[in-house]
């Protein structure tokens, strides 16, 4: 991890030199740097709350300026992600340097396309990734300009959209029109404004020739391109598929595929028809994703499978702490082992040997090296086949198991981000060149027979297939290499696999989808031939040196410093409790590991009540082990209402502690305990002084896989189970419980049937009084309308969309709603003290609507029941809030 970190340094002090150049800029403050060795620790940093999907590379953090970044085991995609990062520190940093300049308190922040685009046009180079999204977004008609950019914002399409209208605008407008767009966004109050101001022209007309522009440059393509789907048969269709593995059983050939279809990422089979795509497809799944602790996710842009001739399946996923390997056997359709291994932490594409007793695969250890590692399935013996700082990935074994053939950036062109193919030897661990350029060569697959590789390449700027002849002969013959193009699509390609037949089954995106085709057959004799020298490996054909030992001020363990992170303060006025104000401070190290909370707030009413009526928690957190930990000590004084007890005066001061151990991503126990002292004041009618003993436990889990406006697949459950009493003068004692269980049923990819079952309880000396009614429980009651010690609710729910997109176009603009959908829904239910007064319910027709992303309005109507009668009349409830 030390080298990783002086590497990261370095990377970072260069990106600096380049960036304030660009940005005429510097940075006066020390930019804070956070390096993890994977991704897999970085997706449980602190830093930032809840959990970090794999898809994201790195962050930077506004609250202290800090630089988040995992190491992947790729050194290029390491400083790519440290300069996109560091463009984000310098542009918000420039952007307060100008408001503070000219006095503008309010001056516009750039929108997402323009922040992310010029953090890739300044971090990185045009590469056939980004080609794949734009080029396939232009020839399938759905690109957009900036006047409809808001319908791709945030995905990795509106990044490279950005990212080339910003090269567009440099190489068209003049490259300092980049920067003054943002220079003189302190004289107006909209970004557009100054995007007009900058290049003379507004959304629309730059529009006009920047589309055009696109055209004039990708509809030529098709001339001597083609799209896969004309060529091909298409196998799978629907959702995001990846990997394809090929399977033969009882004479049928069978495709297996990792793909995210339903929410879930998943593994897949289905038959491969020699006939047409049936539309059904009729895929089955075999391993369910991120569902569970033992498959908590699968690497399904960066991990391959394989299978042996009986269908063991090798397989990757994330699993607790690491990583394992899994063998899953496909006949009988259960998993046989879990392999795990303590000094590796990512899994990369395990691949079978042709005697199904080994397994190579490239893995990610805890130094944050991605290596090559050998296992033996029957001794189980794991051994290192290479051990460095190269990123070395997709190994496949040669047919006759005594040669691997792997992608690697260990080449001439390295440090440039190029990978080529290369080829190991078992018996003596040479390495050799199968493949030399500048461009992107990646997994690779030998023929059954072993006489051709084939592998995918962006040599032509597009990902496509190429074939290389007799690998195995070839590095003992002193001449070119010899290999051929066997596509040329406008789609990128991906994960060649052979079949038994000869043929080619692969991955490939085509009109904004990942689908997976097949190739009945490849016909090498008929491809013009590519030649190209092979050199010498070096031991050492590049590498990235660490910062140098002068610039390092000190080396140190971590020490913890506590800095403000935010104050917040409220005033707010009640028209019986009268006036209210407080404040919240939040302090955190700089890892974010250790968090402290103060909040002070007072209800007084008159100048006398002021020490009386004055509140205050103050509170630690601690997230640094995996048991998290709270203490807290607080004094909670005022004026109170429940039905129970009307009106009252209570003070409590006393101390809190929580303990919380994760057994999984998905559930976790929770102990509380609670000491405090309480005076409660009914005024005239009487006083008690309590010393208060509360304890509670609770287990939750929650692989819930939410849609637009609440969960549609999994289930959630909350158990907790508590009892508070006085252990000195013994005046209270009450037992309080809970159960939550809600469970959602995927009907199909859009609709759900939910149901939810909840029973609450307080019973004993002082019992609580639990409010009850309302949008999030009895739905067309009045909110809180009933109260009691026990409720209970049983709810179902069936939704579905309604539309989609709704856009409303008004003299003065325009507004568009997103994800509208629809619940039928019945709710049966009640809360009471002793007696019991029956089952009170309701059903109806509900509409919910997204509004920012994070905000769900909710509108419910129709019809209250005793389950014996209906009301007479129809209610409706407006408010607020997700789905149960």
């Amino acid at each position: 991890m030390v080298a990783l970190a002086e590497k990261g340094a370095a990377l970072a002090e260069e990106s600096y030199r380049i960036l304030q150049a660009k940005f005429n800029h510097a940075v006066l403050r020390r930019i804070p740097l956070i390096f993890y060795s994977t991704h897999l620790h970085f997706e449980q940093t602190n830093i930032t709350p809840g959990f970090i999907p794999e898809g994201v590379g790195g962050f930077f953090e506004f609250f202290k300026g800090r630089v988040v970044i995992p190491g992947n085991g790729d050194l290029n995609q390491f400083r790519h992600v440290i300069r996109h990062e560091l463009v984000h520190v310098f542009m918000h940093d420039k952007l307060s340097t100008l408001s503070q300049r000219y006095d503008r308190f309010n001056m516009p922040y750039p929108p997402l396309w323009f922040v992310e685009g010029l953090a890739e046009f300044w971090s990185t180079t045009w590469d056939a990734k980004a080609e794949m999204v734009l080029k396939d977004a232009v020839l399938n008609n759905y690109m957009v300009g900036l006047e409809e950019m808001y319908r791709i914002n945030g995905t990795f399409t509106m990044y490279k959209v950005g990212q080339n209208i910003l090269m567009y605008i440099a190489k068209t407008y003049g490259a300092d029109k980049v920067l003054a767009i943002m220079e003189n966004l302190w004289r107006f109050n909209s970004f557009q404004e100054s995007f007009e101001y900058t290049l003379g022209e507004d959304y629309r007309q730059f529009d006009q020739k920047y589309l055009l522009h696109l055209k004039k440059k990708y509809y030529p393509l098709l001339k001597d391109q083609q799209f896969s789907v004309v060529r091909d048969q298409t196998v799978v269709r629907d959702g995001y598929n990846f990997k394809p593995c090929y399977y033969r059983e009882n004479n049928q050939d069978y495709v297996v595929f990792v793909g995210n279809r339903t929410g879930y990422s998943s593994i897949y089979l289905k038959r491969l028809e020699a006939t047409p795509l049936d539309e059904k497809e009729k895929v089955e799944t075999l391993i369910k994703g991120e569902a569970s602790s033992d498959f908590e996710a699968f690497h399904i842009f960066d991990s391959r499978i394989s299978v042996t001739a009986k269908g063991m399946l090798a397989f990757s996923a994330k699993s607790g702490e690491t990583d394992a390997l899994y063998l899953y056997d496909i006949p009988q359709r259960r998993t046989v082992s879990k392999i795990l291994f303590p000094n590796i932490v990512a899994i990369y594409s395990p691949s079978w040997a042709p005697d199904g007793k080994r397994l190579v695969f490239s893995g990610l250890d805890k130094s944050g090296q991605n290596d090559l590692y050998l296992y033996n399935i029957e001794d189980s013996v794991l051994t290192r086949l290479t051990d460095d700082f190269y990123a070395d990935m997709d190994p496949v074994f040669s047919p006759d198991g005594k040669f691997i053939a792997f992608s690697s950036d260990r080449t001439d062109f390295g440090t440039n981000g190029a990978k080529n193919i290369f080829l190991m030897s078992l018996h003596n661990g040479r390495i050799f060149y199968l493949t030399y350029g500048r461009e992107q060569d990646v997994a690779p697959a030998f023929s059954p027979d072993g006489r051709a590789l084939v592998f995918a390449s962006d040599r032509s700027g597009t990902s496509n297939i190429y074939l290389l002849d007799d690998p195995l002969g070839q590095i003992h013959r002193d001449e070119p290499a010899s290999f051929r193009r066997i596509t040329n699509f406008v789609g990128s390609v991906f994960d060649p696999c052979w079949t038994s037949s000869g043929g080619l089954l692969y991955g490939v995106f085509e009109n904004s989808r990942f689908q997976i085709r097949f190739k009945p057959a490849v016909l090498p004799d008929t491809l013009p031939e590519i030649q190209q020298p092979i050199k010498p490996l070096l031991e050492k054909p590049w590498s990235i040196a660490g910062i140098e030992s002068a610039k390092i001020e000190s080396r140190k363990p971590y020490i913890k410093k506590f800095d403000l992170d935010f104050a917040q303060a409220q005033v707010s006025q009640d028209p019986i409790f009268g006036t209210n104000g407080g404040a919240q401070f939040a302090f955190t190290d700089m890892l974010s590991n250790d968090q402290y909370y103060l909040l002070i707030f007072n209800n007084a009413q008159t100048t006398g009540d002021f020490w009386k009526s004055f509140n205050f928690m103050a509170t630690k957190v601690s997230l640094e082990k995996r048991i998290n930990y709270a203490l807290g000590i607080y004094r909670f004084a005022g004026y109170y209402y429940n039905p129970a007890d009307a009106y009252y005066y209570e003070e409590s001061v006393g101390a809190i502690a929580t303990i919380i151990y994760p057994f999984s991503q998905f559930s976790r126990l929770s102990f509380s305990q609670n000491f405090s002292y309480s005076d409660k004041d009914w005024f005239f009618s009487k006083r008690r002084q309590a010393y208060l003993n509360s304890s509670y436990i609770s287990y939750v889990f929650d692989n819930a896989l939410y849609g637009p406006t609440g969960p549609m697949d999994g289930q959630r459950l909350n158990v907790t189970f508590g009892n508070t009493y006085d252990f000195y003068f013994s005046r209270v004692n009450y037992l309080t419980g809970m159960i939550d269980l809600r469970k959602y049923f995927r009907l199909s990819l859009r609709n759900a049937y939910a149901i939810r079952l909840f029973y609450l309880f307080s019973e004993g000396a002082e019992a609580r009084q639990f409010y009850f009614g309302g949008s999030w429980d009895l739905r067309l009651y009045p909110r809180w309308r009933m109260h009691g010690r026990r409720i209970f609710l049983f709810s179902q729910e069936l939704r579905f969309p309604l539309i989609d997109r709704l856009g409303i176009r008004l003299p003065l603009g325009s507004i568009s709603f997103n994800s509208i959908r629809g619940a039928l829904f019945v709710d049966a239910g009640n809360a009471w003290n002793d007696t019991w007064d029956g089952l009170k319910g309701s059903f109806g027709l509900g509409v919910r609507v997204r509004v920012g992303g994070f905000l769900v309005l909710r509108y419910d109507i129709g019809r209250r029941t005793d389950f014996k009668t209906l009301s007479g009349r129809t209610y409706s409830q407006f408010f607020f809030g997700w789905d149960f």
